[in-house]
């Protein structure tokens, strides 16, 4: 365990129940994914501690004054923020060694952009408009003042992955709060640390009452759906993949509980025929193993006009082949490792179905010859696939990009479409043209021309099987409150 881990809390992690820092019975082995080796050990929650967090959230939302009172929870969500930010080198460290995250992605989505982000939904929570007024009307001839109030839905549980664990955690854990929720967090045991390190940070630096925010690290996947299932909690929050999603949504469904999810992707990258096809080319293969691609709204399916398919090929497997992978340490590193052994064997297993589709590797297709240790995948483009394959279709998960002729805008936009997911895109082309294509993609963001929308302000989330719900902004803010109409005789 590094220095810079030690000062936030000892080797195991420890849960949060209940305002109070607990060392479980047991704990569970994490590793660095860039060298294999034991990083530490985190809390290996049982079921009895997850029916204590829910126990305790549920006794913080109905007897004490969180849910009512917004200027507690801004100063409150103010305060985590600033400790996250106290304790930013430390965090960066253990981001970069437990989830593989590059150094440089650390100061953007991996962890500051995140930490800021919390004082965006203080503010939001000053500024609601929690009560509407409607004015009076005479329904059925009874006069009538009425109002919308907006109140928190109750006990959130948050189940988050692996992938950017700060960003997901606080994405949860920031307006689920603000909006005067408790919260139960259920972390991905990849990454278990991040998660407890901001359980460590709300106990000890800020006055977030006893239960209103619970971490439960384990190993047990089995604990997620025992939280979905709790008849005490109210709101699931889940992002991960849609085969998951579907299990979180049949288990609250039992109690017809309300659902955010937040679920697969495999976007599509178009290079419309006007285009600059060597900046466009060189900025898909640079987004798409970001991070070594493991982002479910990365854009994987690069889709270029068929007549400049070769040249394509060509820049991509180029640009690609400069990429990494690499330490995630060095400041120039962009593609660093897969998260686990579990992960590179599933990657390997889609880069042997590609060529029994029919496919072929332009560049990389396996583990990088210099790298023995840890979990590593070359950055990889695959042509010569039908858009119908697997390969093109299902996520991978990986630094997997692959390439795809298209007839035109239309022939564009349909084998974009022709997809279960539809989470996000990006469009390349001469700026009206490139708009008019962004409009008819079924999916919940597009960049157009290397447009960023990630932000506090914009929902994310998407159509079709990628989830429901949005995430972020007023809407994802929105995903945490319940409408009540009041109306008041008028004598």
């Amino acid at each position: 365990m590094s220095r810079t881990t030690d000062r936030l809390f000892n080797d195991p992690a420890p849960l949060l129940l209940d305002g109070r820092l607990t060392e479980a019975a047991a704990a569970f082995t994490t590793l660095n994914p860039a060298t294999g080796q034991v990083l530490g050990h985190a809390a290996d929650g049982t079921a009895a501690d997850m029916d204590a967090a829910v126990a305790a959230a549920r006794r913080a939302f109905d007897e004490t004054g969180w849910s009512t009172d917004v200027a507690f929870r801004a100063r409150c969500l103010r305060q985590l923020r600033d400790a996250l930010r106290r304790h930013a080198d430390e965090l960066r460290e253990l981001t970069i060694a437990e989830a593989g995250a590059p150094r440089f992605l650390t100061f953007g989505a991996h962890l500051d952009a995140p930490v800021a982000d919390l004082g965006w939904f203080a503010d939001l929570a000053e500024s609601y408009a929690w009560t509407t007024d409607l004015g009076r009307a005479e329904p059925m001839g009874m006069p009538s003042d009425r109002r919308i109030v907006r109140e928190p839905v109750g006990v959130v549980g948050a189940i988050t992955p692996w992938n950017f664990p700060h960003q997901i955690n606080l994405a949860k854990v920031g307006p689920a709060l603000a909006a005067g929720n408790t919260v139960v967090l259920k972390p991905a045991p990849d990454t278990p640390w991040c998660a407890a390190a901001l359980g460590v940070l709300a106990a000890r630096e800020t006055d977030l009452p006893p239960g209103v925010l619970n971490v439960v690290t384990s190993s047990d996947h089995g604990l997620g759906a025992q939280l979905a299932q709790d008849p005490r909690v109210d709101l699931v929050s889940f992002t991960g993949s849609t085969a998951t999603g579907r299990k979180v949504m049949q288990a609250a469904a039992r109690d017809l509980k309300r659902v955010f999810l937040e679920l697969g992707g495999k976007s599509a990258f178009i290079v419309l025929d006007d285009a600059d096809l060597r900046a466009a080319c060189s900025y898909a293969a640079f987004a798409g193993v970001t991070h070594a691609g493991q982002g479910c709204a990365i854009t994987t399916r690069i889709l270029v006009p068929r007549e400049r398919y070769d040249e394509a090929v060509r820049i991509l497997a180029k640009t690609l082949g400069k990429l990494g992978p690499g330490d995630p340490q060095d400041d120039s590193t962009i593609c660093g490792p897969v998260i686990s052994a579990r992960q590179r064997d599933r990657i390997e297993g889609y880069l042997k179905l590609a060529l029994e589709e029919g496919g072929s590797f332009a560049v990389g297709g396996g583990r990088p010859k210099d790298r023995d240790k840890g979990f590593w995948i070359e950055p990889t483009l695959i042509t010569g696939l039908d858009p119908r394959s697997r390969t093109a279709r299902e996520e991978i998960f990986g630094p997997v990009l692959v390439v795809l002729p298209h007839d035109g805008d239309d022939d564009a936009v349909r084998i974009a479409n022709d997809s279960p997911y539809g989470l996000s895109g990006a469009v390349h082309g001469s700026p009206e043209r490139a708009r008019a294509v962004a409009a008819r993609l079924r999916t919940g963001t597009v960049s157009v021309n290397g447009g960023v929308w990630y932000g506090a302000d914009v929902p994310f989330g998407g159509y079709k099987q990628s989830g429901i719900g949005r995430e972020m902004g007023v809407a994802g803010f929105e995903e945490y409150l319940e409408t009540k109409a009041i109306a008041e005789g008028v004598t």
